[in-house]
């Protein structure tokens, strides 16, 4: 009722259904909010296992019955491995089109650094994100400018304290979620509202040039390996993307992209024997 309420042009009907199978009919756009929540005394493999079977059915239904073109982003945690199992289980689909939200990262980061730089979020620009939605997650704005009197300036030079930067910066972002639930014993709500709306206008609309952060499926860019659903800077156009190429990485960029990138292959091998178990015990069987 509140969405008729608002008016909305585009908004022709609302269906509310608890069958996939009708909420995927056709559909070109899917927004994965929910997973299966870690609960009390549960391990990641067990948390994992759970999700990997939800992800596994949702892909195949995608695959069936969705929009061959259909722009999926996963927001249910963990996000990035989510996606890659719903990528895996979709193979119709093109693999870029499926992505996990790590926009509500960058949000977070660049309103960190505008709130230490007394300055409008939107002055602050090439804030990214790489590697998986969790606390291993690299906040990075090496490569960052900001809007100053004097023009544009690094914010490396703007914020000018480089342990900062390197330390409380990147805790504060890596541990924002966990922050929130703390405050409001709920998971983000509005913000990752807003992060999915960005993350989505971008992907079909195109970003106008600007850098934004996607989990998307790695090329094998900045030697992150090929395959692995991992959080790059991206410029969206034509509805599609491309991940941001030549851009310099540090030794510290480097260990804390490798970091992440261990853990998202940790987490991607968990996934894969589940995923896969089934179809390992037949080919062993028929030996």
């Amino acid at each position: 009722m509140e969405l008729e309420d608002c008016g909305f042009d585009l908004l022709v009907d609302v269906v509310t259904t608890h069958d996939a199978s009708v909420a995927f009919a056709g559909i070109d756009a899917c927004i994965m909010l929910g997973a299966f929540p870690r609960g009390p005394g549960m391990e990641r493999k067990d948390l994992l296992a759970k999700n990997c079977n939800i992800f596994k059915q949702q892909g195949r239904l995608l695959n069936d019955i969705a929009s061959k073109n259909v722009k999926v982003v996963v927001v249910g945690n963990p996000a990035n491995t989510n996606a890659w199992v719903a990528q895996q289980c979709a193979p119709n689909i093109p693999k870029e089109n499926f992505t996990a939200l790590t926009r509500l990262d960058a949000n977070r980061a660049q309103s960190q650094i505008a709130m230490r730089l007394r300055t409008p979020p939107s002055a602050i620009e090439g804030a990214v994100i790489w590697g998986n939605h969790s606390s291993t997650q690299y906040p990075d704005v090496s490569h960052a400018k900001a809007a100053t009197a004097n023009g544009k300036t690094p914010v490396t030079s703007a914020v000018n304290d480089p342990s900062w930067l390197h330390g409380q910066f990147i805790k504060t972002v890596q541990s924002r979620g966990a922050a929130i639930i703390n405050a409001r014993k709920l998971s983000s709500a509005m913000s990752a509202a807003k992060a999915i709306s960005d993350h989505m206008r971008d992907f079909v609309c195109g970003s106008n040039g600007k850098v934004v952060s996607m989990g998307v499926v790695s090329d094998g860019s900045y030697g992150i390996e090929k395959g692995l659903m991992y959080s790059f800077p991206v410029i969206c156009h034509g509805n599609a993307y491309q991940i941001v190429q030549g851009l310099k990485i540090d030794t510290f960029s480097r260990r804390m992209m490798d970091e992440t990138m261990k853990e998202l292959q940790e987490e991607r091998d968990t996934a894969h024997a589940f995923l896969f178990k089934d179809a390992d015990a037949l080919a062993r069987s028929k030996l």
